[in-house]
């Protein structure tokens, strides 16, 4: 359920203008890159966006080729420069989704994500994408209870596989599968032998969401030392790490993120691309806002949450319920004066508003101020705080909505000037009511 729609935008009709030049924030962007990450990538990255892919793995997902083409659509119109597909290997609806696809012209370019085997490598570049993502797990744990290859296997068969997708003429990225769980000299051997015949990418997966910030910096800053391709990384989310990880990627040097729209996929997801958007947005606002259409992101994740029949959530990034929803008195007060205050995203960026809410026991009168002069009431701040007090009185008895407090609003204006229009006839009984 979203906010009511009739309130307007607090950094619009706040009751102190002057209020923003005094407390105009510095310009310094104290969130962008540092000067010493001279291999950083904050500024200059690429989305790989794989709910077409990942979001596959989704609990709820079973995405028809109608809907397969309505997100593949929304997602080009965001602006990724990349949508990743299920393998065609998978199934033969999913051979004939891919292909579909293809056909349609996106200007994002089509990759499907396939096994590091020949086989599914022949089906693949048969489908008219423009790129592959090859993946085999590397850690003792995969080898030893999923695919049972040695490192030896791994490194011949990589090598193989990427020659060969290079021979077609597709973009080709190598991926670790379980990065994090894996021998470093292993890593770095088999990613050295893949660059050295020419892949696009090597990727690191973070499969199990294990990592954290400090690891994810040291591992790309490394292997940024070793390789002159680029680097994509994969952040699951069991931790709560995706976007954090993601975010530290780029600082050390890696050019392409993997995400999934309200971040769905296996088990808990990966990073999301709403949040990851939020988290770039504060590092560099013009270079995200140039790259991508921000206010579309609702209406993406709408389709999606749709498709897989989940709600958006609450506190989601940007496009939550909450997420720009003002409470408490002393926020509310600021929020109304500057709302930088408490507001590191702007909601207007991303096609959003802000509500502040007022029906309630936290309730400050400056907020109800506000709403007196949305609605054109004459009160005076003695007038407002008296009424202020009578709201926190109803809501301690339970929370009011805003007609009720509107209708609070408009009889203590009656009152006070003495007209009685028939359209409040039977208000009393309403705001007794309101008191039950």
């Amino acid at each position: 359920m979203s906010p009511p729609t009739h309130i307007q935008n607090g950094a619009h009709n706040g009751p102190d203008r002057a209020a923003e030049n005094i407390h105009a924030p510095s310009t310094t962007n104290h969130y962008a890159p540092r000067p010493s990450d001279l291999l950083s990538r904050v500024d200059n990255f690429s989305i790989i966006e794989s709910t077409l892919r990942e979001g596959e793995q989704f609990a709820n997902a079973f995405f028809d080729t109608a809907t397969k083409i309505k997100i593949a659509k929304a997602l080009d119109e965001f602006g990724v420069e990349y949508i990743e597909l299920t393998s065609p290997a998978a199934s033969e609806q999913s051979r004939a989704d891919i292909e579909a696809i293809t056909k349609l012209g996106l200007k994002a370019k089509i990759l499907s994500h396939i096994r590091c085997h020949m086989d599914d490598a022949r089906i693949a570049v048969e489908t008219g994408v423009d790129g592959l993502d090859v993946v085999i797990g590397t850690s003792s744990f995969l080898r030893e209870f999923s695919h049972g290859k040695d490192m030896t296997y791994i490194t011949k068969q990589a090598i193989e596989v990427v020659e060969f997708i290079k021979s077609k003429g597709l973009e080709v990225r190598f991926s670790s599968e379980d990065s994090f769980r894996s021998d470093l000299v292993d890593l770095l051997n088999i990613y050295r032998a893949v660059d050295k015949i020419g892949v696009n990418r090597v990727g690191i997966a973070d499969t199990v969401g294990c990592a954290n910030p400090r690891q994810v910096y040291e591992l790309v800053r490394t292997l940024r030392g070793v390789v002159s391709c680029d680097i994509e990384c994969h952040f699951h989310n069991d931790t709560g790490c995706g976007i954090a990880n993601a975010y530290a990627a780029l600082e050390a040097g890696a050019t392409h993120i993997d995400t999934s729209v309200l971040g769905i996929g296996e088990r808990n997801g990966i990073t999301p691309l709403g949040g990851f958007c939020a988290r770039m947005y504060v590092a560099n606002k013009d270079y995200i806002m140039s790259k991508y259409k921000l206010h579309k992101l609702r209406d993406l994740e709408n389709i999606v949450a749709e498709a897989v029949q989940i709600q958006v959530p609450f506190n989601n990034y940007i496009t939550g319920y909450c997420a720009f929803t003002h409470k408490a008195g002393i926020h509310a007060k600021a929020i109304l004066n500057n709302p930088s205050t408490y507001e590191i995203l702007k909601p207007e960026d991303f096609g959003m508003t802000r509500y502040v809410s007022i029906g309630h026991r936290l309730t400050g009168w400056n907020a109800v101020k506000n709403r007196v002069q949305q609605l054109d009431l004459m009160l005076t701040d003695e007038d407002v705080k008296a009424v202020t007090a009578e709201i926190k009185q109803l809501a301690d008895i339970r929370p009011l909505n805003i007609d009720e407090v509107d209708t609070l609003l408009r009889k203590f204006h009656e009152d006070k000037n003495g007209v009685r229009s028939s359209a409040f006839e039977g208000i009393d009984d309403d705001v007794e009511e309101a008191r039950c």
